[in-house]
């Protein structure tokens, strides 16, 4: 009997490359298939419910270990901590996001009057004291 997916099968559903499987059972984010008589690799159906998770977190800024992380507290149901923890662990994931946002916002900016300034040549913008890109707060250290 051969009920589940097979590898490529998986890989497909979920727009993931074969060997990502491979790659996520070895960092335990998804357990090794069982084989069919003939040797195949035969995911669980929840296999793909798992592979959605995991990418969907990745979008949402989680690294691989965090995510991992995440599917561990999601198996270990049996405590409420695990609700504070997601919550705690998406509010630092939010946090960081807004940061790196407002860190894109001041590049934006300063390109955008790199790009007013007309600047051509960064050497020679760098020496002029009317130069819009931040080169004075790399010097000293600010960010």
């Amino acid at each position: 009997m051969t009920t589940g997916l097979r590898s490529g099968e998986l890989a497909e559903a979920a727009g993931v490359n074969p060997q990502t499987l491979r790659y996520y059972e070895r960092r335990g984010l998804l357990a090794e298939p069982r084989r069919s008589t003939g040797g195949h690799r035969l995911y669980p159906r929840e296999a793909l419910t798992n592979l959605r998770v995991i990418k969907t977190a990745q979008r949402l800024g989680f690294t691989l270990d965090e995510v991992a992380e995440l599917v561990d507290l999601g198996t270990h149901r049996h405590s409420r901590r695990r609700d504070t923890s997601l919550q705690r662990r998406a509010a630092t994931k939010l946090s960081e996001i807004e940061a790196k946002i407002a860190d894109l916002q001041v590049i934006a900016t300063s390109l955008r009057a790199a790009l007013d300034a007309g600047c051509d040549d960064l050497a020679a913008c760098a020496t002029t004291d009317c130069c819009p890109l931040p080169f004075a707060d790399l010097a000293s250290g600010d960010h």
